[in-house]
């Protein structure tokens, strides 16, 4: 088994490195690590989006909200293995749709459909806080509460899989 540390891996991530896709097998990652890591950087993601809230930049704490629901739904993606999985490995890549269908499969796999409505928030929240500009300072805090459940939601999940 290969181990790098979660720095490394974070490090990765921000610059769009593609681990996973770098290894010769998946059988040589442990997808509860790969979780752990996800997890972690979505906490530093949700940190900086209410960093951004409380200094009133609407745009910024959009993408870090939605950021860090992104990683949440990854990881809880990553641990149950949905198969939404073989579609981003054949494609070298994640897309808003798959993620919207995992977190759909994901809500139906735990009995727990607040995993559905965070990814739908996010998804707002990026669309209209981030690219389009138009929601306020009010639109977007709303939505870190959501955000929040989701990372410890997950994180617990992801620890119960040690």
């Amino acid at each position: 088994m290969v181990t790098i540390s979660r720095g490394f891996a974070e490090e990765a991530e921000r610059r769009g490195v593609d681990l996973e896709g770098a290894l010769p097998s998946r059988a040589l990652v442990d997808p509860v690590e790969v979780a752990g890591a996800r997890i972690d950087f979505a906490e530093e993601m949700l940190r900086e989006a209410e960093e951004y809230v409380a200094k009133g930049n609407v745009v910024q704490a959009s993408e870090k909200i939605y950021k860090a629901v992104e990683e949440c739904v990854k990881a809880l993606a990553e641990r149950f293995n949905v198969k939404q999985l073989e579609e981003v490995r054949r494609r070298g890549r994640w897309d808003a749709w798959l993620l919207g269908q995992a977190s759909t499969d994901l809500s139906r796999i735990l009995g727990e459909d607040r995993i559905r409505f965070a990814w739908a928030t996010a998804y707002d929240v990026h669309v209209w806080g981030f690219h389009e500009a138009k929601y306020r300072l009010e639109d977007v805090e709303s939505a870190l509460p959501i955000a929040r459940w989701l990372l410890e939601y997950a994180r617990k999940v992801v620890q119960q899989a040690k």
